[in-house]
């Protein structure tokens, strides 16, 4: 038998919060795509993504802070990697969850479809 399922302390429920709103923000998840094949500079991120270097900037430091990017200097250059790979098995998780939704919607509108042209 289950034990009942203790309160989450209101401090645990505001850090798990704050951890799916880095990840709420679309610029956020191209630069971590972006990041999935290995270590990259600050350039390289502003020219991939068609932004300024500040937009982007702003947004590696918002992921710097969450502990999900890693940053190392090279002369005057930063270069940024993804501090943990879990977060791609996360973001993996949600799109096959979407994938699903989509088909099970396209499902509904072919029969929908076929059901009208009778």
């Amino acid at each position: 038998m289950k034990s009942p399922a203790q309160p989450v302390p209101p401090e645990v429920v505001q850090q798990v919060s704050d951890y799916f709103s880095v990840l709420g923000e679309p610029m956020r998840l191209r630069i971590l795509n972006l990041l999935r094949d290995g270590e990259k500079c600050v350039q390289d991120l502003v020219e991939a993504t068609d932004t300024s270097q500040a937009n982007v900037s702003k947004h590696l430091k918002v992921m710097l802070q969450a502990g999900i990017l890693t940053r190392r200097s090279k002369g005057t250059l930063a270069y940024y990697s993804v501090e943990d790979d879990l977060i791609f098995e996360l973001c993996n998780l949600v799109c096959d969850r979407l994938a699903t939704r989509i088909e099970q919607q396209a499902q509904y509108f072919r029969a929908f479809s076929l059901a009208s042209r009778r």
